[in-house]
């Protein structure tokens, strides 16, 4: 029965079809008859009927091939090539966990996303402001705030829809500082009774993501961070507003659970990615998950660590690289990492007045530290040349390849 479906009316196939078996039985016929005829006119006639063979063949099949595309690539008849590139070479590429959180995790997305498919963003939950923090707070979910950029980020979706899902409602009752996006995720989270998981995977076959996106955990989490002056102040938006050095940072609960699938993906992975992003509030909170740091301990994988170029007022104030690590190492375990990827590259000065009226400084790339910690570094010009001081992404997810590349062929060692 599926045969006879093909020969339905409105198909626009059949004569295609019908065109492929004539080239065929040309082409047979011909090539079959130039050998057994010995005649120079029915040699002729043959090969003749050979080549009108291969045209009708060639024709066929081209036009089926155009059939099937049209069906199922409608509007995208431009990108085929890219389509098949993405499903052919990207497949084979590394696989690749990337954890953390805010801009710094997404930014580093769009990079990794042209070396491989094998991604899996792991986020932070623990996000409390803005429309992410209203979101959760009325309607008892996860934040959806940092996970819809890595979404966006790994989209291969048309722009408008990308421009969608970042859309920041700027009026309206109940709407003024929302983004589409994050009401979107809220909506499938209610419709499929409350399952955020199952948001998050419906979103990403929306936006035609490459790799996945995963919540570190499913668990509601909070931040609370004790300072060096005693006092305790609970909320991860809240944590940076008090402009005191962090003694020491915590969940609540203390033992959250780890989302299985990042768990799995932390064990299969080629290379683990930490940061780019605020030390304490968007890539601790994934750290501190026991379950996720003993995954990251007993991982055979590649581990680089992407220090922030800026330091984050109310957070890393007059931190050095080293300083970051330190304090990786101080809450999960040493030698986390294998590399640390250090930024050499210069700023304009009218952007670090800027940054430094809101008391942001570049962090201090203190090589011989790092080296001295038995890290490998690998400091390199990675700043994007605009207003905000940022890594390029292209540049940064090159050399991490590259990195991991000489890592497989033994060309470069690391320390264990």
């Amino acid at each position: 029965m599926n045969i006879i479906k093909w020969f339905y009316p409105g198909m626009k196939i059949k004569r295609w079809i019908l065109m492929f078996f004539i080239g065929l039985i040309f082409m047979l016929i011909g090539s079959v008859r130039f050998f057994i005829n010995q005649h120079l006119f029915f040699k002729i006639i043959d090969g003749m009927t050979f080549v009108l063979g291969i045209f009708f063949f060639v024709v066929g099949t081209k036009h089926v091939i155009k059939s099937f595309f049209e069906v199922f690539l409608p509007a995208s008849q431009s990108n085929i090539v890219d389509i098949i590139y993405q499903r052919r070479y990207l497949e084979k590429g590394p696989r690749i966990v990337a954890i953390g959180g805010g801009t710094g995790l997404s930014s580093l997305l769009l990079g990794i996303k042209e070396f491989t498919t094998n991604i899996t963003a792991i986020v932070t939950v623990s996000d409390e402001g803005g429309s992410s923090g209203k979101l959760r707070e009325e309607f008892d979910i996860l934040p959806p705030g940092d996970l819809r950029n890595c979404l966006v980020a790994l989209a291969d979706a048309p722009v408008l829809m990308r421009d969608l899902f970042q859309f920041r409602f700027n009026r309206g009752e109940g709407f003024k500082g929302h983004s589409f996006g994050n009401l979107f995720i809220t909506a499938i989270t209610e419709v499929s009774g409350g399952n955020f998981d199952t948001a998050i995977k419906e979103c990403s076959k929306v936006l035609a993501i490459r790799g996945q996106v995963v919540p570190a955990s499913l668990d509601n989490i909070r931040l609370k961070a004790e300072f060096t002056d005693g006092s305790v102040i609970e909320g991860e938006a809240k944590i940076p507003r008090q402009a005191k050095r962090i003694k020491k940072l915590s969940l609540i609960p203390e033992n959250p659970n780890a989302n299985p699938e990042a768990m799995r993906a932390i064990k299969n992975a080629d290379i683990i990615i930490v940061g780019p992003g605020s030390l304490y509030t968007s890539i601790l909170p994934n750290l501190l998950i026991p379950e996720i740091a003993g995954q990251i301990r007993n991982s055979k994988a590649l581990k680089v660590y992407v220090c922030n170029v800026m330091t984050q007022a109310g957070e890393t104030d007059g931190f050095t690289v080293s300083k970051h690590v330190e304090v990786l190492f101080e809450y999960t375990f040493p030698k986390l990492v294998d590399v640390c990827v250090l930024n050499s590259g210069g700023v304009d000065s009218e952007i670090l007045f800027r940054y430094a009226q809101e008391k942001s400084f570049p962090v201090l790339p203190d090589k011989k530290r790092l080296e001295k910690m038995g890290l490998v570094t690998v400091e390199e010009d990675f700043v994007d040349k605009e207003d905000l001081v940022r890594h390029n992404p292209q540049k940064l997810a090159k050399r991490i390849v590259e990195l991991y590349q000489q890592w497989k062929a033994r060309k470069v060692k690391y320390p264990k």
